[in-house]
């Protein structure tokens, strides 16, 4: 998939998520096969910008091209200003976010709340097309709510105006992260425009990946909560859809050299205690799959101090490869 200048390939992407796709998390996402990583959402008010955490969301040096960068809001001159700003900053893509379902987003008018004002998305979307020289992308939700499903007017809006590629999440605001995702919505948008959309929506496994594109002809997938505690679903689904084989599951021994790489990085781009803290969720979230790693998840929470983290995950991890080994 082509975004401007930039060839995503694969055509896998990690999805914009607040409080996940930090930039430890994009990094490690990107090394293990995601073709592009968008990051977390930035606020369009300049009064935001100079905050640690605003700061931190800025913090892109040392990811590989393409970088791009996420701004949400509402009003056209300041996104213009926040895509500027950005852009001059090292954002290769501006990411426009108008899918958060989010209450307190949605009611500063920003996020998904827009789909509701197709003039001021088209006032938007042009304002920040011609701000800046870089690519401007677009992520869109099906509608506001199953009655009113817009996605095919905003999209052609998206692409009158110049956007260079478009993520549908396949459910309205109103849906937020329940029930299953649409694709028929998708499938209609994908043949009412010419630029390139990503199809977005409980894409958790290789199989799915590829029944998504099927049923949509999306030219590619973004991946949200299908990567948290599993990153390398970016690489298991590149090479399903390359070659129609599955990838074996990753061994203990190296999900938790995995695991302890990204409690590393969160430790060093945080700093201790806050690193500690945000590494929780992501421990959680590695552990989900089995039912006695509630065991694990106890444990860990309770620790106070990075090297407690980490020697509680590494002996953790090292017991479960001890058990497969002597099962075998």
């Amino acid at each position: 998939m082509q975004i401007g200048p930039y060839r995503i390939d694969p055509r896998v992407v990690l999805a914009p998520m607040a409080g996940v796709t930090d930039k430890p998390f994009r990094l490690l996402c990107k090394r293990l096969g995601a073709g592009l990583a968008v990051s977390e959402m930035t606020h369009a008010d300049p009064r935001l910008w100079h905050t640690r955490k605003s700061l931190r969301r800025m913090d892109h040096a040392g990811e590989p091209e393409p970088v791009s960068v996420q701004i949400a809001g509402h009003d056209p001159a300041m996104l213009a200003e926040a895509a500027r700003y950005n852009a001059s900053h090292g954002a290769q893509i501006i990411d426009i976010n108008m899918g958060c379902p989010a209450k307190k987003v949605c009611n500063v008018w920003a996020g998904s709340a827009l789909l509701q004002d197709e003039p001021l998305v088209a006032r938007i979307l042009g304002a920040v097309v011609a701000a800046v020289d870089v690519p401007v992308t677009l992520k869109i939700r099906t509608g506001w709510d199953r009655d009113n499903r817009n996605a095919l007017r905003i999209a052609r809006i998206a692409e009158d105006a110049g956007i260079a590629a478009l993520a549908v999440h396949g459910r309205t605001r109103a849906d937020k992260y329940e029930g299953d995702a649409e694709y028929a919505t998708i499938a209609a948008v994908k043949t009412s425009v010419c630029i390139p959309v990503l199809a977005n929506g409980d894409v958790t496994t290789p199989q799915q990946a590829r029944h998504v594109l099927d049923l949509t002809g999306a030219d590619a997938l973004m991946i949200g909560r299908g990567a948290q505690g599993r990153p390398w679903i970016f690489r298991e689904v590149a090479h399903y859809l390359a070659t129609g084989e599955l990838l074996p599951e990753p061994e203990p021994d190296e999900v938790g050299a995995i695991l302890r790489g990204h409690l590393e990085q969160l430790y060093a781009f945080y700093g201790e205690q806050a690193g500690v803290r945000i590494a929780r969720k992501h421990l959680g979230w590695y552990a989900k799959d089995r039912p006695e790693n509630a065991a694990f998840r106890d444990v860990v929470n309770r620790a106070e101090s990075a090297d407690e983290q980490l020697r509680l995950t590494r002996d953790y991890f090292a017991a479960l490869a001890a058990d497969l080994r002597v099962a075998a």
